[in-house]
């Protein structure tokens, strides 16, 4: 899965990375993947990642009008950065659930996540 978030200011990012990171062990037994990706500079984003002992890949430096012209994400126009933004993906890639918000809150958390994985693997395997 890929999250978007608005930056190590923000606290309801925080908030959700943290989730996620709490959920890491739940999540890897139903073999998904988190990633993170916001405009923060390297700094900011290494502070986050040691702040709160974050151990999946959390990008920088994001492009943020390029990354809402692929993707449909919402941006914040001053200052510039995306808006909380969530992908749920197979593992072929393709997007399952997507999560887009035009402001703080609205976002994914890790226990819907779960579960949605693991009623597609259940009714993927009952529908083969």
């Amino acid at each position: 899965m890929v999250l978007f978030y608005r930056g190590a200011w923000c606290p309801y990012c925080n908030a959700q990375l943290r989730a996620f990171q709490r959920a890491s062990a739940t999540l890897a037994d139903a073999g998904v993947q988190v990633v993170a990706l916001s405009v923060d500079d390297e700094a900011a984003a290494a502070g986050l990642i040691a702040e709160h002992g974050l151990t999946f890949p959390v990008g920088f430096g994001a492009d943020a009008r390029a990354v809402a012209g692929l993707t449909g994400a919402f941006v914040n126009q001053d200052p510039v950065y995306l808006q909380s933004t969530g992908f749920v993906l197979d593992p072929a890639g393709k997007v399952v659930v997507s999560v887009y918000s035009s402001g703080a809150i609205g976002r994914l958390v890790p226990d819907d996540v779960a579960g949605l994985v693991r009623y597609v693997r259940e009714h993927a395997a009952a529908s083969a």
